[in-house]
């Protein structure tokens, strides 16, 4: 199943150290199979609050793999880049198979 690295921004300080980071960031998930689905997109907020700058939706193989290319040392030498000048809640999320519907949920197995 597909799993996907998800972060909400919230602010981001526009500096050299940004613009090496998104310079930097595809070539750390090409050996990992990740590609992004959503890069700060336009977006609606329907309910509650999101972060003033947009979301990122990143989509890997599988849920390994997106544990293994954030804990990657090409991830890992560049994330402090975003870090110090970005606010964001970031995660990852294993997906869901194909043909699933909320009521499965509801499956205690």
């Amino acid at each position: 199943m597909p799993a996907y690295a998800l972060a909400q921004v919230h602010a981001t300080e526009p500096c050299p150290d940004i613009v090496e980071y998104l310079r930097r960031i595809d070539a750390t998930l090409d050996a990992f199979g990740g590609r992004f689905l959503v890069h700060r997109s336009k977006f609606e907020t329907l309910e509650g609050s999101w972060g003033k700058q947009g979301l990122i939706l990143i989509e890997f193989p599988d849920y390994q793999q997106a544990q293994a290319w954030y804990a990657s040392p090409a991830y890992q030498d560049i994330l402090h880049l975003r870090t110090r000048h970005m606010t964001a809640d970031a995660i990852i999320a294993e997906g869901v198979p194909a043909g699933y519907r909320a009521e499965h949920s509801l499956d205690p197995h």
